[in-house]
């Protein structure tokens, strides 16, 4: 597949666009803000240089007009004019048709028509999980007479030789017919080979439907705070995070069972009335916070109030009452509540009062065959449930190790690299190497014997893939296969495979493979592994610029170059990095939030341990005055966004790196 020139640009166009569209909007309802106005003229600047270093100038040129009809507008506290508003909105849809019309690595040919985003589709419809396991099974049924066809092909392929090597003995005829089989043998074999290619497609479709995000269920337990407080008379705020789990609707209903029980205890039982938040110098509000993420294959779900907790008094009487023995440890007390049928209100409403909420977690747990656990200070109480995956929706970074391809989930990728062998330190521990300034332990990904001690086949290279939390371990592969969305399945029961499996997927030709578990892989490396510390041979290259599209282009270059790239997306974040870590050198925008370039700048030969790294200015501001401006601040050279040549980027790269 061709590479797309425009992913990033139009992934942070999109978001821009829509943010500016956002902010216009709130202008109209709440008018001309000052403070509004900068930050909607911040987003059109970035807006406008990251369609400069793609070469966009039509977007460039639209979102400058938006800049100056904002500009003039910044400081009026007049009511904003109805037609300023119908051109912003108006720029900002001229803008989203263009990048509709961006070409993409998937189109087919030049003449193929793009679909704007805003045309895409959008399934919003959960599907019936039964209508969707016999849809399944069907494609299963399609997937054997495939088979069968692909065995006729074979037969004709062995027909036709056959019929060659008599035509060729005894006449034209049987050439003839050696001819016609060949013909059908290409058809048949083009014909079964687009078939497998719809099945893999619809079948990968039809395993998603199963899949929801999770952020579904969100609103659902919003509403069950809000109406549960109001019946009480207390103020509730429920927030959540880690809605972009997909995950088997099944299991997810089960979940959110419990969940909503989990949501009514806290109300009832944790959440104080506002008169008592306020005389404990509380927020008058509660808050109910809910983080979802996935561990491994299990889904975890941490549902937190800050309400008065636990009562351990109340608890303890409770359990007298029933004849029940009180544990004098607090973690084993409060992990009686899980029992069930134990209530610590001294009345029954209709939140609570009959012990029954605890029976609902209990059983969704007991049928999904996951664990519940509770904690409770002073400051609120803490339930957490641990779920397995049946099925889940993973981004994956697919690689080849021993001629197998694997899978590892992309979000503990941190980074890949092409390693010469030279590179490779021999340390008494094993195999290192250095990335980002730091000594990572290389491990060869060994499908057989994942942890193994044998050293990187390639004499030469190996791709690396950094993977684990701020980067724990490296392993060596044998190449990447990119990028890839797979549906996870569990290890069929009774599986006796590494603890490193996390479990399988069906690849495109629906044979399963496995995905890898990150934190198993760690743990056998840290085994062998010492805390040691390496000087880098050449320091990263640090880029400092708040627009994404910018940092990707100036990484993929750099990186294309052999250089390590680190990034900061502000100046006051480059200035931390750059304080803690060794630099070769400093990429720096110039209009930026908060402090600009040049004051970045300044920042650098003012301090005595940074002055003498060098440091570029990358920006859209080409006047006379800004470059003036960039030399008296210290600046090293200042290169102009609407000008950008890789060639003479990478050689002046090259002038100021330490040699």
């Amino acid at each position: 597949m061709a590479k797309d020139p425009y992913r990033y640009f139009r992934i942070e166009a999109r978001e821009l666009v829509e943010q500016l569209s956002k902010g216009v909007l709130a202008l109209e309802q709440g008018g001309w803000d000052e403070e509004r106005v900068s930050l909607l003229l911040r987003w059109a600047h970035t807006l406008k240089g990251a369609a400069r270093v793609v070469r966009q100038a039509r977007i460039a040129d639209l979102v400058h007009g938006m800049e100056e009809l904002l500009a003039s507008q910044r400081s009026s506290d007049a009511p904003v004019p109805g037609g300023a508003v119908d051109q912003l909105l108006g720029a900002c849809d001229q803008v989203s048709a263009l990048l509709g019309q961006l070409p993409s690595a998937e189109a087919d040919d030049a003449d193929s028509e793009p679909v704007p985003a805003a045309e895409a589709p959008q399934r919003i419809v959960r599907a019936d999980v039964l209508e969707v396991d016999a849809l399944l099974e069907g494609l299963g049924e399609i997937g054997t007479e495939l088979a069968d066809i692909r065995r006729a092909v074979d037969t004709l392929k062995d027909l036709r030789e056959l019929a060659l090597t008599a035509g060729e003995a005894a006449s034209r005829g049987g050439r003839a017919l050696a001819a016609q089989l060949d013909a059908l043998e290409r058809r048949m074999a083009g014909g079964a080979e687009r078939m497998d290619r719809e099945l893999r497609q619809t079948r990968d479709a039809a395993e998603r439907l199963r899949l929801i995000p999770v952020g579904g269920i969100f609103t659902v337990l919003e509403r069950c705070a809000r109406d549960a407080a109001r019946s009480c008379g207390k103020q509730v705020v429920f927030e959540a995070c880690g809605g972009q789990l997909r995950m088997d609707g099944e299991v997810l209903d089960a979940v959110l069972g419990a969940l909503l029980q989990l949501v009514r205890n806290a109300v009832a039982h944790g959440i104080e009335t506002p008169g008592l938040r306020v005389g404990s110098g509380k927020d008058v509000s509660g808050r109910i916070a809910l983080d979802v993420a996935r561990r491994g294959n299990m889904a975890w779900f941490r549902l937190r109030d800050d309400g008065r907790g636990i009562d351990r008094a109340a608890l303890r009487a409770a359990l007298a009452q029933r004849g029940q023995h009180a544990p004098a440890d607090d973690a084993a007390l409060l992990a009686r509540l899980l029992d069930g049928g134990v209530s610590t209100s001294s009345e029954v409403t209709e939140l609570s009062g009959r012990g029954i909420g605890m029976d609902v977690v209990r059983a969704a747990m007991a049928k999904l065959g996951g664990q519940a656990s509770v904690s409770s200070d002073g400051s609120g109480t803490t339930f957490e449930l641990c779920v397995p995956l049946s099925l889940a929706a993973l981004d994956v970074l697919l690689v080849e190790a021993d001629g197998q391809t694997v899978a590892l989930p992309l979000d503990a990728v941190r980074g890949t690299l092409r390693v010469q062998r030279e590179q490779v330190v021999d340390t008494a521990d094993g195999d290192a190497i250095v990335y980002e300034g730091r000594l990572l332990p290389l491990l060869p990904l060994s499908v057989g014997q994942a942890g193994g001690a044998a050293k990187p086949r390639s004499p030469r290279a190996v791709t690396a893939v950094v993977i684990g939390e701020g980067g724990r371990l490296a392993l060596a592969t044998n190449r990447l296969g990119g990028v890839d969305s797979v549906v996870l399945r569990a290890l069929p029961p009774l599986t006796a495979v590494d603890p490193m499996v996390l479990g399988l997927y069906l690849d495109v030709d629906g044979e399963p493979r496995m995905v890898l578990d990150p934190e198993e892989l760690g743990g056998a490396l840290s085994r062998r592994r010492g805390d040691r510390e390496a000087a880098t041979p050449c320091p990263p290259i640090l880029i400092v610029d708040d627009s994404l599209t910018t940092r990707m282009l100036e990484s993929s270059i750099l990186e294309s170059a052999g250089y390590q790239v680190a990034q900061a997306t502000s100046a006051e974040e480059g200035l931390e990095l750059a304080r803690q870590n060794r630099y070769a050198l400093f990429l720096v925008d110039v209009e930026m939030p908060g402090m600009d370039g040049f004051g970045f700048i300044r920042q650098l030969r003012a301090d005595p341990q940074l002055r003498d790294i060098p440091a570029l200015l990358v920006t859209s501001l080409d006047t006379a005055e800004h470059k003036r401006r960039g030399s008296d601040a210290g600046a090293d050279g200042y290169i102009v966004k609407n000008e950008f040549d890789q060639a003479a980027f990478l050689a002046q790269i090259g002038e100021l790196m330490p040699r």
